[in-house]
């Protein structure tokens, strides 16, 4: 099992936008937090299956990564954010020399209830770098922010008006393709789930527990219908939902 050690990460961008990460971030295998923020299983219980399952899923979602990205940056880095009040969250980002790094709030990690839900969740963070969704997003949010820019220059808008114009135009490039985004990270996410020997089956009932997304205007996340139809379309159990471009 991995040591666990202290680190510092900066100048990293979250799936969703520029996130300043906390100043301290603690990697798996040493103290754990504080009991006080215990859910559904003991703390000390929530704490050993984040270790089993970063020992498990890691190298898998390293192979993979490996298979599918042209690039050598595959080494994830898995982290828990140790600020206290935080919501369960977790979300994949980059450290300054552009290697994925995995981070997964305390709240998260005492809400998993079985190292199935733990190990899809990882599993589809891996997924969002494995197929470079970072880079995809800061692509399309420059060109719709460029297309807006030009669109407000020709319409003889003011300085104030052609910036406005352009970050709505990044903030809709942004998102156009954010739930698309979600439903391919859910199929890889489930495979490799999978290859780990987690069933993602059982792992992404943790939708059910989350609020359904679907009449959200401007959402980033697709509805949980629509995510557990690419998790069985992964499994090869059922069509693909609308909007999965990997099957």
């Amino acid at each position: 099992m991995k040591a666990w050690t202290a680190a510092i990460l900066a100048g990293t961008m979250a799936l969703s936008g520029c996130a300043i990460l906390p100043e301290e971030i603690v990697t798996p295998g040493g103290a754990a937090p504080d009991a006080s923020t215990a859910g559904q299983i003991s703390h000390d219980a929530a704490a050993r299956q984040f270790a089993e399952v970063v020992d498990t899923v890691e190298p898998v979602a390293e192979q993979v990564c490996r298979n599918l990205r042209k690039d050598a940056y595959c080494d994830f880095r898995i982290a828990i954010d140790t600020r206290r009040r935080q919501p369960a969250n977790a979300f994949q980002t980059l450290d300054k020399d552009g290697n994925p790094v995995l981070i997964f709030t305390i709240a998260l990690i005492d809400d998993m209830r079985n190292p199935n839900e733990l190990a899809f969740v990882m599993s589809h963070e891996a997924s969002h770098h494995i197929l470079d969704h970072l880079a995809k997003q800061q692509e399309y949010a420059e060109a719709q922010a460029r297309v807006y820019e030009q669109a407000a220059t020709q319409a003889g808008a003011s300085r104030t008006g052609i910036r406005r114009a352009s970050e709505l135009g990044a903030a809709l490039g942004a998102h156009s393709y954010a739930k698309q985004f979600e439903l391919d990270a859910d199929y890889l996410g489930a495979q490799i789930a999978r290859a780990a020997g987690y069933d993602p089956l059982i792992g992404a009932l943790y939708f059910d527990r989350l609020p359904d997304p679907s009449q959200e205007f401007l959402g980033t996340h697709p509805p949980n219908a629509d995510r557990m139809a690419a998790v069985k379309a992964a499994l090869g159990l059922g069509a693909c939902p609308k909007g999965l471009t990997l099957c």
